[in-house]
This record gives structure tokens, sequence and C-alpha cells, in this order.
């Protein structure tokens, strides 16, 4: 009988051990299936980050493919400038003398779209886009043909060679009335000091002064949060991100209202979306100080002959969405460069504007301009 038990308590343990394999299997499958569709989870989700990725960059660029020649002002022209280059000109109006407009950093020729119908009911008046920024494309790296290797790409005396062959190949009558805005301004008086038999006046609107970035606030502004913000914008348009934001309505062009067209507005913001317009506008803002620097050694080089007019139009602020502080060092800085390159310039104050009066108080501009057309016209006749 012992014998018998004995023999039946192995056959109880293996069953009691069968039993306990049973009531695992079941967790072991549940455990088994809830991997799998964590992993299904995480795999779902990895896809949809991709496709996030992939396809608003993909969108972006077939979108300023089809853009980049529907949006291309009709009046505007792309002229072979020489050297493999080809820049954007838009020309409006008929008459002598012709005004150049030179805009702003990493601006587009759009920036001037209210100055220049007003003007141009008087007289020619041409914007042109920089090299690499709008209609205007830049050369790729291993296309250069040695002109930036001289003056440096996106710097001040590149962008005046730029224009120079670009009025030339374009016909443009001389002498000519050169206006250029903050960066624009350092182009004008560079091409002014060079070329003077061909710039009958010399108009400058929130110039850079020449030692601003010698100063140490400055350059914390400028490098430290001005270019930083523009690299996130670059960045921003090179993923995709510009247009969706665009389209969301965070994002909004800088120039609109009632007196703006459609095709003005979705210019500016295909130039939103666009990687390329963006990477130039960064390196010009990069290089200003170098800009600066040349034009310091181009006036010491060559004084502004005595023939050529000079007027300064400021407003109460350089930039007023900058502390006071800097406002006022730009203030004190322009003065003393004024005071010492141009002494006799003509000095116009507009009343509560800073640069963006190009745009937002564009009369007071265009008044000026058309002041010194009559003149000009007048003086011809005259002869």
């Amino acid at each position: 009988m012992r014998r018998r038990t004995e023999a039946q308590t192995p056959s109880n343990e293996f069953g009691k051990a069968d039993k306990k394999d049973l009531d695992q299997r079941p967790q072991s499958q549940a455990e088994t299936k809830g991997w799998v569709s964590y992993s299904s989870f995480f795999i779902n989700i990895g896809k949809c980050l991709l496709l996030i990725i992939i396809i608003p960059p993909f969108l972006n660029y077939a979108s300023l493919q089809r853009e980049g020649q529907m949006l291309l002002p009709k009046d505007g022209q792309i002229v072979d400038v020489g050297l493999g280059q080809k820049m954007h000109l838009l020309c409006k109006g008929q008459g002598i003398p012709v005004v150049i407009l030179d805009g702003p950093t990493g601006m587009s020729s759009d920036i001037w779209v209210h100055v220049q119908e007003s003007v141009a009911t008087l007289t020619k008046v041409c914007t042109y886009d920089r090299m690499g920024l709008g209609f205007s494309k830049r050369l790729m790296e291993n296309e250069t043909t040695g002109t930036e290797k001289v003056w440096g790409m996106s710097t001040t005396g590149r962008m005046v060679d730029d224009l120079h062959r670009l009025l030339q190949a374009a016909g443009i009558a001389k002498p000519f009335i050169l206006v250029g805005s903050e960066l624009g301004a350092l182009n004008a008086r560079f091409y002014s000091h060079i070329h003077d038999v061909q710039v009958s006046d010399l108009v400058l609107i929130d110039p850079i002064p020449e030692d601003i970035f010698e100063e140490e606030q400055w350059n914390e502004h400028w490098h430290g949060k001005l270019l930083p913000s523009l690299q996130a914008n670059q960045f921003s348009a090179a993923t995709g991100l510009s247009r969706m934001l665009i389209i969301l309505g965070v994002i909004e062009p800088i120039i609109k209202g009632e007196n703006v067209s459609e095709e003005v507005i979705q210019r500016q913001k295909y130039l939103l979306s666009n990687p390329a317009h963006q990477s130039s506008a960064v390196d010009e803002h990069y290089f200003v100080n170098e800009s600066a620097a040349q034009v310091r050694d181009i006036t010491k080089f060559k004084p502004l002959s005595s023939r050529t007019p000079v007027s300064v139009i400021t407003g109460d602020f350089f930039d007023e969405q900058i502390p006071e502080p800097l406002n006022q060092m730009v203030a004190k800085l322009q003065k003393k460069f004024l005071d010492e390159s141009y002494p006799s310039a003509n000095h116009i104050h507009i009343k509560g504007a800073d640069w963006r009066m190009i745009y937002k108080k564009p009369s007071a501009i265009s008044q000026h301009l058309r002041r010194l057309v009559n003149q000009r016209q007048v003086k011809q006749q005259s002869e």
C-alpha cells in the first residue's frame, strides 16, 4: 500500500505542474499580445512622424517650383548680368532721371511697392532683387565665378558689383537717383563713391553707421538675437513648417492692407516658405559687419564727389522693436558718421517712424523723391 501511494505521489506532482503551466500559458500569451500591440503602436507612431518629416518639405518644394513661375512680376525681367548670373529687375514708369531703389537687409524688391507706384507716375523707377533674394537666384558653390573671392559673398562689395553689371546690362539711363535703405544705404554709398558720375543724387534711409558693430551691446543684439531668429526661419522654411504656419495664419506677410495687391501678398508668402531666399537673408545679416568695413575703407580711399547731393531720411527710431538704449546708440553713431562723411547732407526727419517707413509711411519718402525728380527735370529742361 505504501508503495502504491508513493507511486502515485509523483503523478500528483506532475499533475500539479501541468496545471500550473496551463495557468501560466494564457498569462504569457496575454503578455506577448500586449507587447505586440505596444510594438505596433510605436511603429505606427514612427510611420506618422516619418510622414510628417518627409511630406511637408516635399510638398513645399513642389509648391515653390510652381509658384516661382506664377508669381514672377508681370512687368519684371530676368536680366543676364554675365558671369553666369541672372537677376530680377522691375521697372515702372517712363522718363529721366531714373530712380534706383535698394532695400534693407534680407528684403526683396516688394518692400518698395508703395514708393515705386507713387514715384513711377513722374519717371522711371526700378527695383531689383539682390543675388539670392526674391527671384535673383544665387549660383551654387561649385558654379562660382570668383567674384565673391574678391569681395566675399553677400557683402556690399559683391552687391555693388552685381548692381553695376545689372544696370549696364539693362541699359539704364545715367545719371540716376540712387536710393538705399539700411544695408541698401551701405550699397548706395559704396556705389556712389566708386561710380560717382553715374549718380545724380544719393538718398540714404536709416543708414547703418560704419562702426556700429564695435559696440558690444549691438553685437549681442545682432548676432545673439536677430541672427538666430533668422536661422530659425531658414530651418522652418526648409522643413516646410513655414508653409503650414502660413496656412494656419500664424505667420503673416509684413506688407499688407487694402492698397496691397493679392499678388504681392502671395509673393511674400512664397518667399517666407522659400529656404533659398531665407538662406540669403541670413547671409546678408551675417556679413553686415564686413559690409560696413568695406564702405568705411572705400570712403577713405575715394571720397564722394562734391557734385553729388546727399539726402538722409531717418525716423524717431532705427527699429522700434529693439530696446530704447540701442536706438539711442544708433542715432548717436548715425549723427557722428553723417557729420564726418556727409556734413552738407539734407537731413529729413519722419516723426514716429523707423526703418519700416518704406511700407508703413511711404508717402514721406515718395514726396522727397518726387521733389528730387522734379528738380532734376527742371534743370535738364533749362539746359
